[in-house]
């Protein structure tokens, strides 16, 4: 068990420092202007999509049930958080704080959203699931495109299909969410991304994690042993559903409008790529896979008409990469490596 926790121990720090370190090297390229403006402005949105790789990662990879819809989550959490800012702004003229109350609140609305349709739906397995996941995705993006928010004098009126509704409309319909306050920063970000793995990685290495993980391994035989597939399942669901959440709130406060469009089946496809190119249940992998795939359309942006043929051949070649036995076997040497270093230096510092 020792060893194991060890191992446990090595392969989360690795991962921080990955995350601290990359966060270090590009906020100083950013602070000396070395960043052009394009680049700059996706920063926020790495950072969010990172959020949805990595919890997207927990159902499909931890939990490994296929869900479609997760970018549905994001959407409530983005709309959320453009309401809860706008009728913030005056009681809490603090960004920050504004900030962090948009993403616990958002974060909340999206869990009971998975809630709602993760009780049901986790019933299902393989394609039934996925598809039902793929159709609440859908629906929400529809329901969200006849949604009608107000704010009058401090309240707050909603309407479906009527945008005659007293005061400064929040959300008019399928012109979306309008004048969303600009207060992500980098280094809120940063900070989600953080949060994130702490959650996620706790959660993976305790006995809940070790439960899900059994269960997708060999269903029967967990629930021969008394493992209960609805509660494991469930708690994965809404963890990343949370997640999702507050990484949808980051995402629509770096837009001066969003729309119900930006979270489209496509999105959730994409996550899905990201998770699937950096190893399913594999979490430094899908960070990543997800930062560079994010920046990679803005960086062949010269090439025109041939940078999604490049952009294709470059999905392959990564899919290659992680597929490759070689590098598989030259990372758990790797590992090895670190393993027994640490190992020596405990052991010198016992004696």
């Amino acid at each position: 068990m020792k060893k194991k926790t060890s191992k446990e121990f090595i392969n989360n720090a690795v991962t921080y420092l990955l995350v601290i370190a990359a966060f270090l090297i590009v906020n100083t390229m950013k602070e000396a202007g070395m960043l052009t403006r394009s680049l700059t402005g996706q920063l926020i949105p790495i950072c969010a999509y990172i959020v949805m790789a990595i919890s997207l990662n927990l159902v499909v990879g931890i939990s490994g049930e296929l869900s479609l819809g997760h970018a549905g989550f994001m959407s409530v959490g983005a709309f959320t958080g453009a309401v809860v800012t706008a009728s913030m702004a005056a009681a809490i003229p603090d960004p920050t704080v504004r900030m962090i109350m948009a993403m616990i609140i958002g974060g909340i609305a999206a869990g009971i959203m998975g809630v709602i349709v993760g009780v049901p739906v986790l019933r299902l397995q393989g394609d039934y699931l996925a598809i039902v996941t793929l159709a609440f995705g859908e629906i929400i993006r529809n329901v969200i495109n006849c949604l009608y928010v107000s704010m009058d004098e401090g309240r707050l009126f909603i309407s479906f299909n009527d945008p005659s509704l007293p005061g400064k409309l929040l959300i008019n319909g399928p012109q979306g969410a309008l004048g969303i306050s600009k207060i992500s920063t980098f280094v809120m970000g940063f900070a989600l991304i953080i949060f994130t793995l702490i959650v996620v990685l706790n959660l993976m290495n305790s006995r809940n994690g070790r439960a899900m993980m059994a269960l997708r391994d060999n269903r029967i035989a967990a629930e021969s042993v008394g493992i209960g597939v609805t509660k494991y399942k469930l708690m994965a669901f809404v963890t990343a559903s949370v997640l999702a959440g507050m990484a949808g709130v980051l995402y629509a406060m770096n837009y001066s409008t969003i729309t119900a469009g930006k979270f489209k089946f496509d999105t959730s496809i994409l996550v899905l790529v990201f998770v699937v190119l950096g190893g399913i249940g594999n979490i430094r992998g899908s960070i990543i896979a997800a930062a560079i795939l994010t920046i990679l359309p803005e960086l062949l942006r010269s090439f025109n008409d041939y940078r999604m043929l490049v952009y294709a051949i470059v999905l392959i070649l990564v899919m290659l990469a992680t597929n490759n036995e070689h590098l598989k076997q030259w990372g758990s040497a790797f590992k090895r490596r670190l393993f027994s270093r640490h190992k020596a230096m405990k052991g010198g510092a016992e004696e």
